[in-house]
C-alpha cells in the first residue's frame, strides 16, 4: 500500500484528491460518510490491484453497476454490465457441473469470491425498496434476469458467504417469491430460493409470502412441478444429524419443549388451504409423457447422460435454452429443418423431455408423501382418493415407472441414506415410498386393487366363513385401479423379478408390508400368498445370498405380517423350508440381528399361542405337529433365550423408533406367559441367567427402567397405541396392566421385577429417565 501512496505514485494533477485513497478517507471522515462498500475505493487503486490479484475487473464492474442502478439510469448500460458479470461467474459454474465431483468440491471459485468480497450481494439487485417506480421495476427485472442466472448456479453452494448473506434477509427471501410470477425469471429465481432455503437457519413461513394462493394458482404445470423443489424444504422437518437426537428420550423431550405445531406442520396446512393445489399435484404425478420423443432409447441415453442429468438445475437450464431457441428460430424462420439442426438441439438427447418429466415427478411425489405423513393425513388421503392418484399411477406403471430394463449395478440404499441417484432410481424409490405412506394403517389401501381383485378378497372371506373387512366393504369402487391388474399386483410381479443385489428390494418390501399393517386380515394375507409372496421372501432370506441388513429386516417384517395367525402360511413355510440345512440357515439369519428380526419372532410367538388354543381344528393340530418353526418356538428354553437377548440388546438411552419394537416383543412374550400363569417362572429364569452370566441385577434393573420409559412413552395422551393392539390382538388395557404388575413395588409379589433383584443390586431408585 505504501508503494501506491508514496512519492512515486503516478496519480498526479488535479484529479489526485479524488483518486488518492488517503484523501478519500479524510474526506469521508469530514463528511461523516465512511466507506460502506469495497468499490468506494478509488478507481485507479482498484484497477492497479486488479492486475496483481486477478480480479478480472469485477470490482470495477460492480462500481459501474452501483452508479447505474438509480431510477433514471440507462437500462442498456446496466444490461451490458450484468452480462459481463454473468459471463465471468457462469464460467466457474459450468466448471463445477462438468468437473469430476470430487475435484469440483476441492476447486476454488475466485470470481465468485471476488464478487462477494466487494459486496455484489448487497447491491440494488437485492433491494426490494427500489421497486416503487415503474422504470426502477424494469431495472430490477434486468438485474434479476441476469444476476439470478449467476447466483443460482452451483458455485454459490461452494461460496457460503453469498448464500448465507441472502438467507439472513427475510424480506429479500419473501420478495424473491413475488418474482416467480415472471416466466422469464422463474427458473433462476426458483433455484436461488432453493439454494437459500438450504442454508437458512430458520424455516420460512409460507403464510408470510404475499398472495401465496394467487402465486401458486398462476403457475403452469411445469412451474408448479419446479416449485415443489422449494416446497419440499419448507414442509419437511429438519433432519438432525446427531444420533442422540434420534433417541426416543430426546424426541420426547423435544416434543415437551415444542408443544405447538412446528413450522413445517404449519406450512403443510397453508398448502392444503390453497384451492386446487392437491388436485393439480395429482394431475402432475399421473400425467403421461409422449412416446414421440425417442422414448425407446430413454434408458440407454439416461446412462450416457447420468453425469449431467443428476443435476436438476443443469437440466432445467438446458430445457429452457432449448425452448427459447425454438421460439427464437420460429420467429426468424419457418423452416423446421433449421430448428432441428440447431447446435443445442443437436447436442441434447431426444429423450430429454421424458427425463425432465421424471425429475419433476420425483419432486411432486415427495411433496405428496410428506403431506401423507403429516397431521392432516386423513384430509390428504381423502383428496388423493378423490383425484384418482392411485389409478393414475397404475396407468403409468409399465410405461414409465417400472420398465423391464433396470440396471443392477447400483448399490443398495438404506432407508434414510442420501445418495446421488439417477432420475430413474429416484423416481422409483419415491414412488415406493408414496405407496408405503398411502397404505400404512389406512382403509384407503384397497384402492391399490382393481374391481376383480376386490371380488377375489370377498371370495376368500366367504370361503373361509369369516366376515369381510369393513374397509373393504366401504371402498368406493369408482376410485380403484382399472385395467387387468391393480397397482399392488403389478408391484408384486416386479418384486419377484428383481435381481438379488437390486437397490429396490428394501423399498418394495416396505410398500407391500404397509398393505398388511393394521388389524390382521386373513383375506389380505391369502391374496398375497396365492401370488407366491411367501416363497419369494424365503428365497431372498435363505437362498439369494443377500447381505444387506436393511433388505433382510424389511423381508423379516413383511414375512411376520404375512404369516401372523395364518395356519396356511405356516404350512407353506414348512413346505419350502424342507431340510435341516434350510431351517438352520433361516434361524442363523434371525439370530444374527435380533433387532432386525424381532417383529418376526413376535409373530411366531403370537401365532403359536393362538394355534395352541385351536386344538379342535384338525388342520391346526397337523401343522403344529409338523412345522419346524412352531416346534422350535414351542420349546420354552428357546422363548426364554429370545426374551433374554431382547431385553439385553437395548437400554433407555439407546431406544429409537427402530429398536423400541424389541421392548414390545419382550412384553408380548411376558404377557402371554402371564396369561398362562407362568410369569414368575420367566422372571425367575431371567434372574438365574443373570447370576450364571455373573452380572446379577443388571438385566432386571435395565428391564425395569425400560418399562418405566414405556409407561411415559405409550401412556402419553398424544400417543396412538392402537397399532400395538392391532398388531398383537391383545387389548391395550392388558398391555398397561401387565407393565404395572411388573413395575409393582411390593417385593413379595411374584409378578414384580423388584422381588427378583437382591437388595445389594437394587438400582430402582435411580432415575435414568430425566430429560
Amino acid at each position: 500500500m505504501a508503494t501506491f501512496l508514496g512519492s512515486e505514485s503516478p496519480w498526479t494533477g488535479g484529479k489526485r484528491s479524488s483518486r488518492n485513497i488517503i484523501s478519500k478517507i479524510t474526506h469521508s471522515q469530514i463528511a461523516g460518510q465512511g466507506f460502506s462498500r469495497g468499490t468506494q475505493l478509488p478507481e485507479a487503486l482498484l484497477q492497479e490491484r486488479d492486475k496483481r490479484a486477478k480480479w478480472h475487473g469485477i470490482p470495477e464492474l460492480l462500481q459501474k453497476l452501483h452508479e447505474s442502478s438509480h431510477p433514471n439510469s440507462d437500462l442498456s448500460h446496466t444490461h451490458s454490465v450484468l452480462k459481463e458479470l454473468s459471463s465471468l461467474l457462469s464460467m466457474e459454474a459450468m466448471s463445477f457441473v462438468t468437473e469430476d465431483r470430487k475435484s469440483a468440491q476441492e476447486s476454488t471459485f475466485p470470481n465468485t469470491y471476488t464478487f462477494d468480497l466487494f459486496g455484489g450481494v448487497d447491491y440494488p439487485l437485492c433491494r426490494p425498496s427500489l421497486h416503487t417506480q415503474k422504470k426502477s421495476c424494469h431495472v430490477c427485472f434486468f438485474l434479476f434476469r441476469h444476476s439470478l442466472i449467476v447466483k443460482s448456479l452451483p458455485t454459490f453452494s461452494q461460496t457460503e458467504g453469498v448464500t448465507k448473506s441472502l438467507a439472513a434477509r427475510d424480506d429479500f427471501v419473501l420478495f424473491l417469491f413475488t418474482l416467480m410470477t415472471n416466466k422469464k425469471t422463474f427458473l433462476q429465481t426458483a433455484t436461488l430460493i432453493e439454494d437459500i432455503l438450504g442454508v437458512k437457519k430458520d424455516m420460512i413461513q409460507l403464510e408470510g409470502i404475499p398472495n401465496l394462493s394467487g402465486l401458486v394458482q398462476s403457475f403452469d404445470q411445469q412451474q408448479l412441478a419446479n416449485f415443489c423443489r422449494i416446497l419440499s424444504v419448507t414442509i419437511s422437518e429438519p433432519d438432525v444429524r446427531n444420533d442422540d437426537k434420534h433417541t426416543l428420550l430426546a424426541k420426547n423431550a423435544q416434543q415437551k419443549r415444542n408443544a405447538s405445531p412446528s413450522r413445517a406442520e404449519v406450512n403443510q396446512v397453508t398448502l392444503l388451504n390453497i384451492p386446487g393445489f392437491i388436485e393439480r399435484l395429482c394431475k402432475l404425478a399421473t400425467r403421461k409423457v409422449s412416446e414421440a420423443t425417442g422414448a425407446s432409447n430413454f434408458l440407454q441415453e439416461l446412462e450416457d447422460w447420468y453425469t449431467w442429468l443428476d443435476n436438476a438445475l443443469v437440466l432445467d437450464a438446458l430445457m429452457q435454452m432449448a425452448t427459447e431457441e425454438a421460439e427464437h428460430s420460429s420467429t426468424e424462420s419457418s423452416d423446421e429443418s433449421s430448428m432441428a439442426t440447431s447446435p443445442l438441439r443437436h447436442r441434447l438427447p431426444q429423450s430429454m423431455k421424458i427425463v425432465h418429466e421424471i425429475m419433476y415427478k420425483v419432486e411432486v411425489l415427495y411433496v405428496l408423501c410428506v403431506l401423507l405423513m403429516g397431521r392432516q393425513r386423513n384430509q390428504v388421503h381423502k383428496m388423493l382418493a378423490e383425484f384418482r392418484l392411485i389409478p393414475g399411477l397404475n396407468n403409468l406403471f409399465d410405461k414409465l415407472i417400472w420398465r423391464k430394463y433396470t440396471s443392477s449395478d447400483h448399490v443398495v440404499h438404506g432407508q434414510n441414506e442420501n445418495c446421488d441417484c439417477s432420475p430413474e432410481i429416484s423416481f422409483k424409490i419415491q414412488f415406493l415410498r408414496l405407496l408405503q405412506s398411502f397404505s400404512d394403517h389406512h382403509e384407503n389401501k384397497y384402492l391399490l386393487l382393481n374391481s376383480q381383485e376386490l371380488n377375489e378378497l370377498s371370495a376368500i372371506s366367504l370361503k373361509a366363513n369369516i366376515p369381510e373387512v369393513e374397509a373393504l366393504v366401504n371402498t368406493d369402487r369408482s376410485l380403484v385401479c382399472d385395467g387387468k391388474k391393480g397397482l399392488l399386483t403389478r408391484l408384486l410381479a416386479v418384486m419377484k423379478r428383481e435381481p438379488p443385489d437390486s437397490s429396490f428390494r428394501f423399498w418394495q418390501a416396505r410398500a407391500v408390508e404397509s398393505f398388511l399393517r393394521g388389524a390382521t386380515s386373513y383375506a389380505d394375507q391369502m391374496f398375497l400368498l396365492k401370488r407366491g409372496l411367501l416363497e419369494h421372501i424365503l428365497f431372498c432370506i435363505i437362498d439369494s445370498g443377500c447381505k444387506s441388513r436393511d433388505v433382510l429386516q424389511s423381508y423379516f417384517d413383511l414375512l411376520g405380517e404375512l404369516m401372523k395367525f395364518n395356519i396356511d402360511a405356516f404350512k407353506r413355510f414348512n413346505k419350502y423350508v424342507s431340510t435341516d440345512d434350510k431351517f438352520q440357515t433361516f434361524m442363523t439369519q434371525i439370530n444374527s440381528s435380533l433387532v432386525d428380526s424381532n417383529m418376526l419372532v413376535r409373530c411366531i410367538v403370537l401365532s403359536l399361542d393362538r394355534f395352541e388354543s385351536q386344538t379342535e381344528d384338525v388342520k391346526v393340530v397337523e401343522v403344529l405337529s409338523e412345522c419346524c418353526l412352531l416346534s422350535y418356538m414351542a420349546r420354552v428354553e428357546n422363548r426364554l433365550s429370545f426374551l433374554f437377548r431382547l431385553v439385553n440388546v437395548i437400554n433407555v438411552q439407546t431406544l429409537t423408533q427402530e429398536n423400541v419394537s424389541c421392548l414390545n416383543t419382550s412384553l408380548v412374550v411376558l404377557m402371554l406367559a402371564r396369561r398362562r400363569g407362568k410369569l414368575p417362572f420367566y422372571l425367575n429364569t431371567l434372574r438365574e441367567k443373570e447370576y450364571a452370566e455373573k452380572y446379577p441385577g443388571c438385566l432386571l434393573n435395565n428391564f425395569h427402567n425400560l418399562l418405566r420409559f414405556w409407561q411415559r412413552h405409550y401412556l402419553n395422551k398424544d400417543k396412538d397405541s392402537t397399532c400395538l393392539e392391532n398388531s398383537s390382538c391383545i387389548p391395550f388395557d392388558y398391555w398397561k396392566e401387565t407393565v404395572s404388575v411388573l413395575l409393582g413395588s411390593d417385593r413379595t409379589s411374584l409378578c414384580a421385577i423388584a422381588s427378583y433383584i437382591d437388595e445389594p443390586f437394587m438400582e430402582l431408585d435411580r432415575d435414568l429417565l430425566e430429560d
